[in-house]
C-alpha cells in the first residue's frame, strides 16, 4: 500500500538562480512531452493528454492516454524520476532531495500498479529518449493491444 513519503518543508534554495529555475519547471506540456506527442500524431495515433484514466485514483494523471488501446504513457524527466543514466542528487539539501525523489519513485510504482490493475498498459519514456523511436514502440504496442482485443484472449491461432 502506497503511503506519501513526506520529506518535510521545502528547504530554501541554495542560490537565487536555482530557485528561479525550479519555479519555471512545468508539470505538463514539457518539450520532451510535446516532441513525443508530435511524433505519435505523425504516426496517426490520436490521444488525450493530462487525464486521469477510468478506474484509477483521480489525483493521478497520465501524460498521454491512448484510450482505445488502453495505454497510459508517461514522459519522465531524468531529474524528477531518478533516471539511472542521468539522474543526479543535488549537492545542496541532499537529505531532503533524497527523500523527495524516493517519494516520487514510490508514487510512480504505485501509479503503475493502479493502472495495471485497472487494465491499462503503462509505458514510461525517459525525456532523453528519441521521440521517433519511442513513438514507434508505442505504435507497435497499440497494434498488438488492438489486435489482441479484436480476437479476444481465448482465441488461438493453430
Amino acid at each position: 500500500m502506497y503511503s506519501y513519503l513526506n520529506p518535510g518543508p521545502t528547504p530554501p534554495a541554495a542560490n537565487p538562480d536555482a530557485a528561479k529555475l525550479m519555479r519555471r519547471i512545468r508539470r505538463s506540456g514539457t518539450k520532451p512531452e510535446l516532441a513525443l506527442r508530435s511524433a505519435l500524431h505523425r504516426k496517426g495515433l490520436r490521444f488525450v493528454v493530462d487525464r486521469s484514466p477510468p478506474g484509477t485514483d483521480r489525483r493521478r494523471r497520465v501524460d498521454i492516454l491512448l484510450r482505445g488501446a488502453r495505454i497510459a504513457l508517461f514522459v519522465d524527466g531524468c531529474f524528477w524520476h531518478s533516471c539511472p543514466v542521468h539522474g543526479q542528487l543535488p549537492q545542496a539539501n541532499r537529505k531532503w532531495w533524497r527523500l523527495k525523489l524516493r517519494g516520487i519513485a514510490l508514487r510512480d510504482r504505485d501509479t503503475d500498479a493502479q493502472l495495471a490493475k485497472a487494465g491499462w498498459l503503462v509505458v514510461r519514456v525517459w525525456e532523453h529518449e528519441d521521440p521517433a523511436e519511442a513513438a514507434q514502440r508505442v505504435l507497435e504496442l497499440v497494434a498488438m493491444r488492438t489486435a489482441w482485443s479484436a480476437v479476444g484472449p481465448t482465441h488461438s491461432s493453430g
